[in-house]
């Protein structure tokens, strides 16, 4: 992006293939019906993990940094805590309300004080906000499709949320995927999008989804804190982009909430 396509048009290949993928899968799986009362929170989820959490990722990379998107994203496990909260009542401790203040004073940071001036970059501060909705949306997303992932086998939940995802998408994706000259892409960029569809979408769903079968969702959270060191390392060794003060300040500070947040707290008598 953008020189052969555009954020929202990569949105619709990557819906579209991981789509084909998963319903592929559940041809190798033993069948499962869906039961009637489970489909509205899967619209929910697909809204959230697949539709809203993609659109406005891609759209926060075109717009923004690798380095904002690895730092931001981070923010993921406090706000899948805040919604842990808010929804199945999770106790509240100050150390943890100190590490959600923490993390949104690092987002900020980023917001109010990362608009470099980059042709690459058109509208950082903009990004940067698309990225808090991002990991805002797949944050509660963790949290709603954890009672789904007990029910049913991953490759029959994720087929239906990501075609429920793609429908709720095209509307908004079809002009830009349809701008695409696909006779004209080259290898390079065909592979690259091959890997994003095979690798940042149907084996990371269903990783996902197979880690909540096993763990809590604030503990696939957790794993959050590897995105943005293999995010800056690679942006930085390949020269996508540069570790200015303002990201190294809101990463600590982030990275700090994040700690505050998921540690784990002994009860007092």
């Amino acid at each position: 992006m953008p020189t052969y396509i555009q954020g929202f048009g990569f949105v619709q290949v990557r819906l579209l293939g991981a789509t084909a993928l998963f319903w592929v899968c559940s041809f190798f799986v033993p069948k499962q019906r869906i039961a009637r009362t489970d489909f509205p929170r899967m619209v929910l989820c697909a809204f959230l993990g697949m539709a809203l959490n993609m659109l406005c990722f891609f759209k926060g990379i075109e717009l923004s940094t690798p380095i904002n998107s690895a730092v931001l994203i981070t923010i993921t496990p406090i706000l899948v805590f805040v919604f842990s909260a808010i929804l199945i009542k999770e106790k509240l401790l100050l150390p943890r309300i100190i590490g959600v203040v923490l993390g949104f004073i690092g987002a900020l940071v980023l917001i109010l004080f990362g608009n470099e001036l980059r042709q690459d970059a058109p509208n950082i501060p903009l990004g940067n906000f698309l990225f808090l909705f991002n990991a805002a949306g797949f944050g509660m997303y963790l949290v709603l499709v954890k009672s789904l992932s007990a029910k049913y086998t991953t490759a029959h939940l994720l087929k239906w949320l990501f075609l429920f995802g793609l429908l709720m998408s095209l509307p908004i994706t079809s002009q830009e995927f349809s701008a695409v000259s696909w006779a004209t892409l080259p290898f390079e960029a065909i592979w690259r999008i091959g890997y994003v569809i095979v690798g940042t979408t149907f084996l990371t769903y269903l990783l996902n989804v197979y880690a909540l079968k096993q763990l809590k969702a604030s503990t696939i959270g957790v794993f959050t804190y590897l995105q943005p060191l293999i995010g800056i390392a690679y942006a930085i060794v390949v020269g996508a982009d540069v570790f200015t003060p303002s990201k190294l300040i809101a990463a600590v500070v982030v990275l700090m909430g994040v700690y505050l947040v998921t540690k784990r707290y002994e009860a007092r008598v």
